[in-house]
């Protein structure tokens, strides 16, 4: 197994992020990735850089025009500086966009060049702050996503992306929920173009909606995500049972979610009913979003899992016998995230 990482992701530096009416200290950290590279090492996996791929693989599941804004943006932010006023620390939104009249289904990109209103119309919310170096983060982010997936093409049987930021949150033209670009989406991509029929699987503690926004209304992509309840947690407006994709998707997307306070138990029932329907679709190949913010002790978590419920997500990957692309996603408790990816990494190697 080969996993990917690139020491420019360690540049997105996040200063704060809005929580219940506070502005809070950053909860993705760089310690994160650090903490997960010494469990690979620890496990005896080779962490490759990625190789330099530019914007192409981004543009396969991103507009153009939200790529422009996030990769120009902090310079246009430094230029709004007037006489005796600084600018703020970070690139953040106030301004929330409504549906202009008529407006397609798919939206198309901001109808006003000014800064201000782009970032209120492309950044979904206050936890996606951009810094002077975030684009370069977001972007071999998204390599190392790629990178994984090229591997997987080319023969390993499974491959591990160490993306931060994370991505699973990222629509085609929106940021969100600590996400700019959404790395398991451009590497279900890649896997695509060389297996024809791929799957997401998400076990992250928050829907999958992002990923979700970008497949839905597509039969060669499956979504399948297991999240807690969104009507009391993040993401809230999407996520439900009921979303079983549109048109030509109809019936490849599966949300299962699961009541707050929910431990292994639950989680795995869910699980279990995640893999009857990943069968029944019969992808060739598969992405793994794995999140590690399911975790009981977790600052952002409302379910109860432990390390054996990490474990169990690799064994029922290992039973699929998938070409597989794990893609990490949340996970915000330091101490925790290592001994959860060693769990999983247990688990998938039997």
């Amino acid at each position: 197994m080969k996993a990917f990482f690139a020491p420019d992701q360690l540049l997105h530096t996040p200063q704060q992020f809005m929580r219940l009416g506070r502005l809070m200290p950053p909860a993705d950290l760089p310690s994160r990735a650090d903490a997960l590279q010494a469990a690979l090492h620890g496990c005896g996996v080779p962490v490759h850089e990625p190789p330099e791929l530019g914007r192409a693989p981004l543009e396969a599941v991103h507009s153009l025009a939200y790529l422009d804004y996030l990769e120009t943006a902090w310079p246009r932010w430094q230029a709004l500086r007037r006489p005796g006023v600084e600018p703020g620390i970070e690139v953040l939104p106030n301004l929330a966009p409504y549906p202009r009249a008529g407006e397609p289904g798919r939206r198309g990109p901001c109808p006003s060049p000014s800064l201000v209103a782009q970032t209120g119309y492309y950044i979904g919310d206050l936890s996606c702050p951009l810094g002077p170096d975030s684009w370069r983060a977001i972007l071999r982010s998204a390599h190392s996503a790629v990178a994984a997936a090229e591997a997987v093409c080319t023969g390993e049987r499974a491959a591990y992306a160490l993306c931060r930021p994370s991505g699973h949150h990222a629509q085609r033209d929106r940021a969100s929920g600590f996400c700019f670009v959404n790395n398991s989406a451009c590497a279900a991509e890649r896997l695509r173009q060389t297996f024809g029929r791929v799957a997401v699987l998400d076990v992250d503690a928050h829907h999958g909606d992002g990923t979700q926004n970008i497949f839905y209304e597509r039969a060669d992509v499956m979504t399948v995500s297991t999240h807690a309840d969104p009507s009391q947690y993040f993401p809230f407006y999407t996520g439900y049972a009921e979303e079983r994709g549109l048109g030509a998707g109809l019936g490849c997307n599966l949300n299962l979610p699961l009541r707050h306070g929910s431990g292994n138990a639950e989680f795995g029932a869910a699980l279990d009913s995640a893999v009857l329907a990943l069968r029944d679709f019969a992808p060739r190949a598969l992405v793994l979003a794995l999140g590690f913010d399911t975790y009981k002790d977790d600052p952002i978590s409302v379910l109860r899992l432990d390390f054996d419920a990490y474990r169990q997500v690799g064994a029922q990957v290992r039973a699929l016998g998938l070409p597989t692309v794990v893609v990490q996603e949340g996970g915000y408790m330091v101490e925790a995230i290592g001994p959860g990816l060693s769990a999983f990494l247990e688990g998938l190697h039997g």
